[in-house]
């Protein structure tokens, strides 16, 4: 299974090109919870501190100005450190 992309201070011109600004807002306070991905997400942090652990894998530390990209079918545990706002798509 691929693994998570991070993609740290992404330039401004790659964001505009991939719409970041027009995908919708997603916000969460400080918490742990399993997840799965049933599509491909592309996010990028505008605010937050995030431990997201694979299942099998190795904990990946996401912050703020983080363009992350999530493999479908991954499955894995979220841990905000931080509340976190962010922009999100599922492809």
């Amino acid at each position: 299974m691929s693994e998570i992309k991070i993609e740290r201070e992404p330039s401004e011109d790659l964001l505009q090109d991939l719409g970041v600004w027009n995908w919708p807002i997603w916000t969460k306070e400080v918490s742990e919870f399993p997840w799965q991905y049933d599509a491909q997400e592309i996010c990028y942090l505008l605010e937050g501190d995030i431990i997201v652990t694979p299942e099998g894998g190795e904990p990946v530390e996401i912050k703020k100005g983080d363009l992350v990209t999530f493999p479908k079918g991954m499955k894995c545990r979220w841990n905000i450190r931080k509340d976190v706002r962010k922009h999100y798509t599922f492809e």
